[in-house]
């Protein structure tokens, strides 16, 4: 029961955070493109790739808090759903070259994120 609350605390938080960021991205860069969505799958990835560096090496929480931060509050938080859906509202409109651009950022960056949040993690860890 810990595990199934822990998870879903954290995805609750996380997907507060992710429409807040989708709201405040939206407001601050415009609706044209899917800001909000890129934002907190980069974020999100990077996170990711940190916490698992921390995890190996300088922190080990309970299953539980593993289980919060990574698939309640980051699973939470980062959106793939909302990623596809973009892109098909992206190329339906008709604007196909910002829906492949929108594609290889997610995908590219997210993943540079990730090992950046790594390798994060071993330049500050003793």
């Amino acid at each position: 029961m810990k595990t199934i609350l822990a998870i879903a605390l954290g995805g609750a938080l996380g997907s507060v955070l992710r429409y807040g960021t989708y709201i405040g991205a939206g407001k601050m860069l415009g609706m044209n493109f899917p800001w909000g969505t890129l934002i907190v799958n980069i974020v999100g990835s990077f996170l990711i790739g940190a916490l698992t560096g921390m995890f190996a090496s300088v922190w080990q929480p309970s299953e539980e808090m593993k289980l919060f931060l990574i698939t309640g509050f980051l699973g939470g938080f980062t959106t793939f759903s909302a990623f596809s859906l973009d892109f098909a509202n992206l190329w339906n409109g008709g604007t196909t070259t910002m829906a492949v651009i929108y594609v290889v950022m997610s995908v590219t960056v997210s993943i540079v994120a990730l090992f950046a949040g790594l390798l994060a993690v071993r330049f500050i860890t003793p």
